[in-house]
């Protein structure tokens, strides 16, 4: 269970051993529920070059998400169950399933059916066929048992999937009576037509129903629909519900916001300090949003809130050839917004130490660690050596708290303790937002407020948005958002964002535009701008309003890798990799290549040798060999130093030391060369005569 990987020799006829569970990290509260309603398919599938099974089929329709799935090698292979789904989880008996039937027209396979036995159809109750019925009864008889389920008569089960495949012209699927009690099924609720009353439906009897999506849809198609959605957000899952005016935004976005929306820095608990989870990341000033779907309150997501409302100003107030601070997905943040606490998040780490104890040497509560502070001792019974362990990271930190630990039953001696450190993160450039609609930013500035833009009451932005981020992606909910944020702003109230609740004939742009109007502001959500370097007015009229910023947990602090000399491959001697091991960054064919097309070869050189792999190799120039040179052994008769002074390396196959230089390869080089060495391969060098030779 700790690792997810299965242990057996028979494999139990599984695609797949390992990856079987993952843990339940409690980074915020969307990605703790995700978990719990996330389906992979496997590993096996994401190795296939074809996209068939990656694509959403009709029966899916309200089962799984069609947005709630990340983008790259996974997409359509991990899904999440939408809100309404559930999974049959009772098992329920269906032994007197066969005799109902029986007496509702069903023919036993023992007795002889109604006319044709072309005429009929087969009944199948959990994939067995139980007898006949005539195609004349049948429709009727799938209508009756439907109705004992909703209604909950003759002990039919209330998640009893009834589907009636009629005969086609056409090749279909077999005809017949399906019948499914079985657990392990998916499940989903709508609004049962003629009963008034909802039902449970499974994903094999949805295709064959008339199920409409509204109201209106109901209204147009009276004769032909028999069962009704719910709710036009039935096919989203929990943390796609909470995307304000996700109806307005380009498909992809609203992918990538059900990602962000679950790395996002919110409030993982509220029980933090009785929790020893290795790193959990807590914003310090969390708000509730002025705009919200109505699932927000439905799930109280207010609990567990995730970001903070910002005024943002859609402008390219800096960009400059000397002020390049706001091009590409790079946003300005107000630094008089930063200093009241705007973005300030927490890192709640717990380290566990074993076995290192004794009874007074720990830290105190509240104490403040910085690299190289005494972090705690112990003292060794055996030997009688006591030791003082230093706090090594290179983050400062708080303790938090201190737990003494023994076993799980609380019988063995207290010899472990587990020490929760706070590490204080405030936002820095570099540190990544996002809006809940799938638009990240980087803090490329922290502005300071006096040369921020302004408007005619004073108020000045706590961000600054790029222009540019809006005509490609089409992020219309977010300039929505803005504008129902600003009248939610104005007058004092929260506004309802759930998607579909606009349309064409009610567009969203003129509610909030006249609630704008009514507070005082321009229709379309712009204001009047002043430079706050200049203090002239700006000629364009700035898209300003109040939107939903989240602060991610992507970091330049977790991040940054820094390196000019460091720990090498034993056999290689070039950098190992990895940030924690101080390695270094790979260097590969294509950047390689750019430095080439750019012309820097000098700092090819650096990169690639100097620091890498340099070293310092004696060649022959006679016969070519990097191998043969060797040191002259010393004469045991004459002293050591000035044996020493008088060693040279000679070539063994040559037997000449003037024919000796010392060039500079790569240590990788040499190494090439002893592995043909040994397959019997001799490397031969072509060198040219050298001005300086090593006498």
């Amino acid at each position: 269970m700790t690792t997810g990987n299965l242990l057996s020799r028979t494999g139990l006829g599984l695609m797949q051993v390992s990856g079987l569970t993952i843990v339940a990290d409690k980074l915020n509260f969307l990605r703790y529920i995700s978990h719990f309603r996330c389906i992979h398919r496997g590993s096996f599938f994401a190795e296939m070059r074809t996209t068939a099974v990656r694509k959403m089929l009709p029966e899916s329709w309200g089962f799984i998400c069609p947005v709630h799935t990340p983008d790259g090698t996974p997409c359509g292979l991990m899904n999440h169950m939408t809100a309404l789904c559930k999974i049959v989880n009772k098992i329920y008996s269906n032994v007197h399933l066969p005799k109902l039937l029986c007496s509702l027209g069903v023919t036993p396979l023992d007795a002889p059916p109604m006319g044709k036995y072309n005429d009929n159809y087969r009944v199948i109750v959990d994939g067995k066929i139980i007898g006949n019925v005539h195609y004349s009864l049948a429709e009727s008889v799938a209508q009756k048992i439907r109705v004992m389920k909703v209604e909950g008569l003759n002990k039919v089960p209330p998640v009893t999937e009834i589907g009636f495949v009629p005969r086609t012209e056409f090749a279909s699927q077999y005809p017949g009576l399906f019948i499914f009690t079985s657990p392990a099924r998916m499940v989903r609720p709508v609004r049962n037509l003629s009963l008034k009353k909802n039902e449970m439906i499974g994903t094999f009897e949805q295709v064959y129903m008339d199920i409409s999506l509204n109201d209106e849809e109901t209204h147009q198609h009276q004769k032909v629909v028999t069962h009704q959605e719910l709710t036009e957000i039935a096919m989203l899952s929990t943390v796609a519900c909470l995307t304000p005016f996700s109806d307005f935004n380009q498909s992809p976005r609203n992918i990538y916001q059900c990602q962000m929306g679950k790395q996002t820095m919110g409030t993982p608990g509220h029980a933090l300090g009785h929790r020893a989870d290795n790193k959990l990341y807590r914003i310090q000033t969390p708000q509730s949003p002025m705009v919200r779907p109505y699932m927000y309150d439905y799930y109280n997501v207010d609990e567990y809130p995730v970001g903070t409302n910002a005024v943002v100003a859609v402008i390219s107030y800096t960009v400059s050839i000397l002020n390049p601070y706001i091009k590409s997905d790079a946003m300005i943040l107000n630094k008089s917004s930063f200093e009241r606490g705007f973005g300030h998040a927490t890192i709640h780490k717990a380290e566990r130490i074993e076995g290192k104890l004794d009874s007074d040497g720990l830290p105190n509560i509240g104490a403040y660690l910085q690299e190289g502070d005494p972090y705690y001792s112990y003292y060794n019974l055996q030997t009688g050596e006591s030791r003082v362990e230093r706090y090594k990271s290179a983050e400062p930190a708080h303790v938090d708290y201190i737990k003494i630990l023994g076993n799980d039953l609380g019988t063995s001696e207290l010899n472990k303790v587990c020490i929760g450190l706070r590490i204080k993160r405030n936002p820095i450039i570099g540190d990544k937002f996002a809006s809940r609609h799938g638009q990240k930013g980087i803090c490329s500035m922290l502005w300071p407020v006096e040369n921020m833009p302004f408007t005619e009451s004073g108020m000045t932005p706590d961000i600054l948005f790029n222009p540019h981020g809006f005509p490609s992606r089409m992020t219309i909910g977010m300039m929505i958002e803005s504008m129902a944020g600003k009248s939610a702003a104005s007058h004092g109230l929260c506004h309802d964002a759930t998607p579909f609740k606009f349309s064409e004939d009610q567009p969203a742009i003129d509610y909030f535009g006249d609630i704008l109007t009514k507070a005082g502001y321009n229709y379309y959500g712009t204001e009047r701008m002043y430079s706050g370097s200049s203090g002239l007015e700006l000629e364009a009229d700035i898209f300003i309003g109040v939107v939903y910023y989240q602060r991610l947990r992507h970091m330049v602090s977790d991040k940054f890798q820094v390196r000019s000399t460091g720990p090498v491959d034993q056999l290689t001697h070039q950098p190992v990799k990895g940030r924690k091991r101080g390695g270094g960054i790979r260097f590969g064919e294509m950047e390689r290549d750019g430095m080439i097309a750019h012309g820097t070869a000098f700092l090819l050189q650096d990169r690639l040798l100097n620091c890498s792999d340099k070293s310092m190799v004696h060649v022959c120039t006679k016969c070519g060999s990097m191998l043969s040179p060797l040191l002259e052994r010393p004469v045991t008769a004459v002293a050591a130093v000035t044996s020493e002074m008088r060693r040279k390396w000679t070539c063994m196959l040559c037997k000449r030391s003037d024919t000796i230089n010392i060039i500079t390869v790569p240590f990788v080089f040499r190494y090439l060369v002893a592995e043909l060495a040994a397959t019997n391969i001799k490397v031969q060098l072509e060198m040219l005569k050298l001005r300086r030779r090593l006498r």
